[in-house]
This record gives C-alpha cells, sequence and structure tokens, in this order.
C-alpha cells in the first residue's frame, strides 16, 4: 500500500476533526501497514505542570488506531483498550503516533499504538484495543 493522507469522517472529531477550533487538528496517514501522525502537546493539555495529561495520550492512542481502520475505508468504534504509560509526557515536544492491525476476526480489528519520542524512538504510551468494525 502506497502513503495515503485522510482526514475523519467527523470534521468536528477533538482528535483529527479539521473544523474544530479546540482539537488538536492531527492529519493521520498510512505508511506500509502503519498509520502515523505527529503531536506537540500544548502547555494547556497537562495534568502536572510541564507534562501531558494522561487522557490527551489516550486520544492520541485511540485515533490513530481508529484512523488506521477508517483510512482502510472502514468505520470503526472502540470495544475495549488499554493504555500502558511509560512516563511521563513533556508538553511542546512533538511526538510521533503509529498504529497497526494485529489480528482481525470478522467484525473485530484488534489493534495497537504507540506515542514515541523524537528524539529515539522510545515508547511513551502504548496501546492495545478491540474495534468493532460498523457494517
Amino acid at each position: 500500500m502506497t502513503a495515503q493522507e485522510g482526514s475523519t469522517s467527523s470534521k468536528q472529531c477533538f482528535v483529527c476533526g479539521t473544523d474544530n477550533p479546540y482539537g488538536m487538528q492531527i492529519r493521520f496517514r498510512i505508511e506500509g501497514d502503519t498509520c502515523r501522525g505527529e503531536y506537540t502537546p500544548p502547555e494547556h493539555f497537562c495534568g502536572f505542570p510541564g507534562v501531558t495529561h494522561g487522557g490527551i495520550l489516550y486520544s492520541l492512542l485511540d485515533d490513530a488506531m481508529a484512523n488506521w481502520l477508517y483510512l482502510q475505508g472502514e468505520s470503526a468504534y472502540t470495544g475495549r483498550c488499554e493504555v500502558r504509560y511509560r512516563e511521563p509526557a513533556a508538553t511542546g515536544v512533538a511526538y510521533q503516533l503509529e498504529s497497526q492491525q494485529v489480528r482481525r476476526r470478522g467484525r473485530m480489528a484488534d489493534m495497537q499504538g504507540r506515542v514515541l519520542h523524537p528524539d529515539d524512538g522510545r515508547v511513551i504510551a502504548e496501546a492495545e484495543a478491540r474495534f468493532i468494525v460498523m457494517e
């Protein structure tokens, strides 16, 4: 598969909606079997001073995984998601986002996602999720 870019079907999506002035407006793309994006969390998305709120990291992971499916032409919703936070994510850093499909059984898509530090690729947070593809 060639590199492909897209945006969500919901232009008001908090993470990737292009018409949401309060959102992150991330543009995801497919490269090979991986969905990729980048995001720099601003200071007003912190939990503790200078540290990105865990809910923001969850949102990044969830949307990266959902966009893998969307950019393949499918719409899906999150059935379950487990996140592991490996280290604090400083605000003001341009993190790399990536996701892949791990397994597919009918309408069930098992996905994985990662937030990576741009300097050395170390994993800041990672998720495993099951998405239910809509018919």
